[in-house]
């Protein structure tokens, strides 16, 4: 914790959060319902764009995380990690600004096991979308 004096002459504890301050630019708001639109009629092609974008934007934000590139191969080859890996890194975001975080690794459970009652998958997206969308637009995004 670092101490701030007041012009009242008090002392205020300011909190010093874990992680990487954010230091690059903000990410883009995406809407959910034009993303799976978009999935649906590029059959799935567009997934993979969205994972390449959005890590990019967190880890050029944040500095932390896996980046578009590895994002992209990961997505690509080993697919079924992603939902996992994205909603830990969208959880993180929060977390790394003392926020409390809406997602977390777990909810990529709404993926895969969840495809099985065939919306798991939506619910993942909506959920993890709206996540970063909310922590986009707390930060100042339009």
């Amino acid at each position: 914790m670092t101490t701030d004096n007041t012009t009242a002459g008090e002392n205020v504890q300011i909190p010093t959060y874990a992680g990487a301050p954010a230091i690059g630019p903000l990410g883009k708001t995406r809407g959910t319902g034009v993303c799976i639109l978009l999935a649906i009629v590029t059959l799935g092609i567009y997934s993979i764009v969205w994972f390449y974008k959005t890590h990019d934007e967190m880890k050029r934000h944040s500095n932390n995380g896996i980046g578009g590139g590895i994002a992209l191969l990961l997505s690509i080859f080993v697919g079924i990690a992603m939902p996992y890996l994205t909603s830990g890194e969208v959880g993180n975001l929060y977390r790394n600004k003392g926020m409390k975080s809406p997602v977390s690794g777990a909810t990529g459970l709404w993926y895969f096991p969840g495809m099985f009652i065939l919306v798991g998958p939506i619910v993942w997206f909506v959920k993890t979308n709206g996540a970063l969308n909310g922590y986009w637009r707390a930060q100042g995004a339009n």
